[in-house]
């Protein structure tokens, strides 16, 4: 449910951009700000997670980011101006930054070693179904209204109804969260071994040797103590290499341009002549695609590891947003009145779909199984929301900056994302190392 509420938090914007343009009479500019305020507050969400997950337990961590999500829709669905919408926003982004840091921290404690990457995967699938999810409903909502988002549904706009429904789904992962136990490690970590062995009995099966796996937690945990953002420092850039490689990673996965598909999509395909419902059904079919490939990564990424799958992603990234960006070379006009003919605008259709397939079978899933089990444990939760921050601060950078780009030339903005998508080969092959198979404890 956190992942999914990530995903949907994240997403949603894209079936409302259009209603908020023109319910408060905005540009290109301001509807970035809104867009893209949210993932400064991801930032700031995910630095603080480590240190919420660390002090008051993964559990609570967690209620708390679904009280945030259900504050953020109720307050996004009847903001008085675009600055209070931009505030709602950022709630959000601060649920969704702890969210992206609490459910991967959590799944890598308490998922036995054979299983871990799948059930971390899992995560992802959660993020993708949020994504379609959101927009299904944006598309369900629009059509109701009448198949424009500042119509209305109920004496209420449409694009008000896409932000406000997030409430529902943010009840239930609060209640959800509330029937989990904690993780064994933060138990053990707070002197609770009782709790903690009733715990890993549970999760790990009545043959596991409970002496022997909470010596080994106790261990690790009494080699070191509750990890400061000093602990992070070192080497000859500032941090810790295993940091910067984390980071890097985070990074990598932003720049080659993915949220543009979820943030922007609607806009992108109207900026090409495609009418606002049709461009809501597109979206939903590139969102159902990227669940499509993350089930792939799921059944992939225990067999065959995760640097392959990554290096195998890249590639195919690399070739997609190359073809989208010679499709898009074709556009004619902007704003409103920028058509792309058929030909070419089935090829950027089929572009777009393939870049969403090799993501999301690769660095959808692999950045976020790595960044759950690379770390030391000693400082696994806060450099884990250091790295995620990153990507939150890559993402804000991407979704800010795609509105302008794409008015002053936007196959060259494909060819920017292309670009990334080759230079993460030599990053993963050079960089990353395989942790398929490795326990938590043997990460150094």
């Amino acid at each position: 449910m956190g992942g999914f509420l990530f995903g949907y938090d994240s997403a949603v914007i894209n079936g409302a951009v259009t209603g908020i343009q023109k319910h408060f009479d905005v540009g290109n500019s301001e509807t970035a700000f809104v867009v893209a305020i949210a993932l400064l507050g991801s930032a700031a969400g995910a630095v603080a997670a480590g240190q919420l997950a660390d002090r008051f337990g993964r559990v609570r961590t967690m209620v708390l980011a679904a009280t945030l999500f259900a504050i953020s829709g109720i307050g996004s669905m009847f903001p008085p101006s675009i600055g209070v919408l931009g505030l709602w926003r950022v709630v959000g982004g601060i649920a969704i930054g702890i969210a992206s840091v609490i459910a991967p921290t959590y799944i890598a404690e308490v998922a036995p070693t054979v299983y871990r990457g799948r059930l971390a995967s899992l995560q992802q699938l959660a993020i993708v179904l949020g994504i379609t999810v959101s927009q299904l409903v944006n598309w369900a909502l629009n059509q109701g209204a009448g198949g424009e988002s500042t119509d209305e549904l109920g004496g209420i706009q449409a694009w008000q109804w896409m932000l406000g429904v997030e409430a529902v789904p943010a009840l239930i992962y609060g209640a959800m969260a509330l029937t989990i136990p904690e993780s064994p490690r933060f138990l053990i970590a707070a002197r609770r071994e009782k709790q903690a062995r009733r715990v890993l009995e549970e999760i790990e099966g009545p043959s596991v040797d409970l002496d022997a796996r909470v010596s080994e937690i106790r261990a690790v945990l009494d080699t070191s103590h509750k990890p400061r953002l000093k602990d992070l420092l070192g080497g000859r850039f500032g941090l810790l290499p295993i940091v910067w490689i984390g980071i890097g990673a985070s990074v990598f996965q932003q720049f080659v341009g993915i949220n543009v598909i979820f943030y922007y999509s609607s806009f992108l395909w109207q900026s090409v002549g495609i009418d606002e419902s049709n461009s809501l059904l597109i979206s939903l079919s590139t969102s159902t695609i990227n669940v499509i490939g993350t089930v792939v990564a799921i059944v992939l990424v225990d067999r065959i590891g995760r640097k392959p799958l990554a290096l195998a992603g890249s590639a195919g990234m690399a070739f997609a947003l190359g073809l989208a960006a010679w499709a898009f070379s074709f556009r004619q006009g902007t704003g409103d009145s920028a058509t792309l003919d058929n030909a070419h605008a089935v090829v950027a259709l089929v572009a777009a779909h393939l870049f969403v397939l090799c993501f999301a079978f690769s660095w959808g899933v692999v950045v976020w199984v790595l960044l759950g089990e690379m770390f030391p444990n000693r400082i696994r939760a806060l450099a884990l929301s250091v790295a995620a921050s990153a990507q939150w601060i890559a993402n804000w950078a991407i979704t800010v900056t795609f509105p302008d780009l794409s008015d002053w030339n936007l196959s060259a903005t494909y060819v920017i994302y292309a670009a990334f998508a080759l230079l993460s080969i030599p990053f993963v092959a050079f960089c990353i190392k395989e942790t398929k198979g490795r326990a938590l404890e043997d990460m150094g």
